[in-house]
C-alpha cells in the first residue's frame, strides 16, 4: 500500500504539472492581437510592480477595507507551500536542520487556523455566499484537509497513508478546479504587469513638488 501510494502521488504531482501546461498551451489558442499604440513606458517594470508594490494593500482598495482577510490569505499560502515542501520530504526522507522542521510545523498550523477561518467567512458571510459556487468550497476544504495532515503527520506515527492519498486526490484535482490559479496567477500577473507596464501606466510616477 506505501508503495503505491508513493507513485501515486507521483504519477498526480507529473499529471497535475502536464494538465496544467496543457491548460496554458491553450490559451494562445486565442491569438495575440497587434499592438499599435506607441509604447509609453517599459514592460519589465510593469511586471515588477505587478508582483511587488501592484500587490501590496495601499494599492487596493478592496483590500485595505479588509486587511485580516488580506494577511490571512498571505499565510494560508505559506501554509500550503510548507505542506507541499514537507510532502517531497516525506516522499524522499530528506534531513532538515530542527529549526527548520519547527518553521514548517509553525506555517502548517497557522495557515490551517487561517485556512479555516477563510472557509468560515464564506460560509457565514451572506455577500460571500451568495457569490462563492461548490468549487469555492471544496478547493478550501481540500487544501485544508492537506494541511492538517501534513501537520498530523509530523505530530503523530502512522498517518502517512492518509497524508499521501490526501496529496493525490489534491493534485488530481487541482487542473480541473479553481487551486489552478497556482500557475495562472503568475500567468495572469505577468500579462497585467506587461500590458500596463507597456502603457505606462504603472508603475505610476510619483510627483514631486516644486519649491
Amino acid at each position: 500500500m506505501t508503495a503505491f501510494l508513493y507513485y501515486g502521488v507521483i504519477f498526480s504531482f507529473f499529471f497535475c504539472l502536464l494538465a496544467l501546461l496543457g491548460l496554458t498551451l491553450r490559451t494562445f489558442s486565442f491569438g495575440n492581437k497587434k499592438v499599435r499604440a506607441a509604447f509609453r513606458g517599459d514592460w519589465k517594470k510593469g511586471v515588477v510592480y505587478a508582483f511587488g508594490a501592484g500587490m501590496m494593500p495601499w494599492e487596493k482598495e478592496s483590500v485595505r477595507q479588509h486587511l485580516v482577510t488580506y494577511f490571512s490569505g498571505f499565510i494560508y499560502h505559506f501554509g500550503i507551500f510548507a505542506g507541499i515542501f514537507y510532502l517531497f520530504l516525506s516522499l524522499w526522507a530528506f534531513s532538515v536542520p530542527i529549526l527548520i522542521f519547527k518553521l514548517i510545523q509553525i506555517l502548517l498550523l497557522s495557515g490551517l487556523v487561517c485556512g479555516l477561518g477563510l472557509l468560515i467567512k464564506r460560509s457565514v458571510y451572506s455577500s460571500m455566499r451568495h457569490i462563492s459556487c461548490p468549487d469555492d468550497f471544496v478547493a478550501n476544504i481540500l487544501v485544508d484537509g492537506f494541511v492538517f495532515l501534513a501537520l498530523l503527520d509530523i505530530l503523530f506515527v502512522g498517518i502517512q497513508a492518509y497524508f499521501w492519498g490526501m496529496a493525490i486526490i489534491l493534485f488530481l484535482y487541482i487542473p480541473v478546479g479553481k487551486i489552478r490559479h497556482c500557475l495562472f496567477f503568475f500567468y495572469s500577473r505577468t500579462l497585467f504587469g506587461v500590458f500596463f507596464g507597456r502603457r505606462g501606466v504603472y508603475p505610476k510616477e510619483r510627483k514631486t513638488s516644486r519649491v
